[in-house]
């Protein structure tokens, strides 16, 4: 199917929302079923367990069939759903570990843990999670942290494909974040504004490498609210500078998301509105605005977007997105042997 047909089959907007708790309130319906609505990002908060979270997500499809619904769900600290058989997922760092001592062993368990992540999200229809992470391991960074699984890009790359293989293998794409690069700072940009004072060459040489090198490998990718004042005056995520060196340098083709619009280090492109106009306008496909309703509904009330056009291409790349194969239910996969296996690779490593 090409993009525009795709698009005219499954219009999705270009902003991603959250939902209030458990269950759907009228409130969370009513922006959920908001044209400019196209995605939904689950948290911690949205989960009891498997049961819950199956009908949760079902209630969001029934609302808005074929809207994307994804989560934070890395491994390590920033996992949203741990309890009621959902596995523990090893920080990404500990893949690193691995590779340096048994290369092949760590690219083999990457694969499995991403088809673990994958296969069991899909089960309770989660759609796509923000991972992986393709940040260098500097040991600066508190918020990267042992979220980057290393700090040779060549590296990252090769266990950040790897991840995606698995991810792949139970039908789910992938995000790459935070483009090009957010371990170098020690601040963090959800309560600062971050500033990397290297010049281009030395970022694209090191921390943008991964998102070169694993090429037509990336589905989609998120850009740091870290402002580079060598290369531009705005963060990232606001950049057309530092969206076209992506889109336009690197060749990528797929989804563009901005982090979280309601973080201090978006702060700097002005209010809610502003800072998705900013971000739409430098070339993102969709913006997230989490954990404030308020500013959820001051963006729907007051985004006013084009149809046609980058806006059409837009959608069509966010419903790319959308799984197209059937997930398979969280009781079959209790019995698949590919995951049995693989969990027990995940659970080893998460326990060292």
């Amino acid at each position: 199917m090409s993009l525009i047909a795709a698009s005219m089959k499954r219009s999705l907007g270009p902003v991603m929302i959250d939902v209030v708790g458990k269950v759907l309130n009228e409130d969370d319906i009513r922006r959920i079923g908001h044209p400019l609505t196209g995605g939904v990002i689950l948290f911690a908060r949205n989960y009891e367990n498997r049961e819950q979270l199956t009908a949760l997500t079902q209630a969001i499809h029934d609302v808005r069939p074929g809207v994307l619904i994804a989560v934070d769900h890395e491994g390590g600290r920033v996992q949203r759903f741990k309890s009621d058989g959902f596995t523990k997922l090893p920080a990404m760092r500990r893949l690193g570990e691995l590779w340096d001592r048994d290369v092949l062993a760590s690219i083999k368990a990457a694969t499995e843990i991403g088809f673990v992540l994958a296969a069991e999200l899909r089960a309770c229809g989660v759609d796509l999670s923000f991972t992986p992470v393709l940040d260098l391991d500097y040991g600066e960074s508190g918020v990267i942290g042992d979220r980057a699984f290393h700090r040779d890009p060549r590296v990252v790359s090769v266990l950040a494909k790897s991840l995606n293989h698995g991810l792949a293998l139970a039908g789910m794409a992938n995000c790459g974040k935070h483009f090009p690069g957010h371990g170098f700072v020690k601040a963090d940009s959800h309560i600062d504004i971050p500033i990397d004072e290297r010049k281009l060459d030395e970022i694209l040489a090191e921390d943008a490498a991964p998102y070169d090198w694993l090429g037509l490998g990336l589905s989609a990718v998120m850009p740091a609210h870290v402002i580079y004042p060598k290369v531009d005056k705005n963060p990232a995520g606001f950049s057309k500078k530092w969206l076209s060196i992506l889109r336009r340098d690197m060749g990528f083709q797929g989804v563009i998301f901005s982090d979280d619009l309601s973080m201090e280090g978006a702060s700097v492109a002005g209010g809610v509105i502003d800072g998705a106009k900013a971000a739409l306008s430098a070339g993102c496909d969709m913006v997230l605005i989490c954990n404030s309703p308020v500013k959820a509904d001051e963006l729907l009330a007051g985004l006013k977007v084009k149809s046609g056009g980058t806006e059409a291409e837009s959608s069509a790349r966010i419903a790319s997105l959308v799984p197209q194969a059937h997930a398979m239910h969280w009781d079959d996969l209790q019995k698949d042997m590919r995951y049995l296996a693989a969990k027990r690779t995940a659970q080893s490593l998460a326990a060292a």
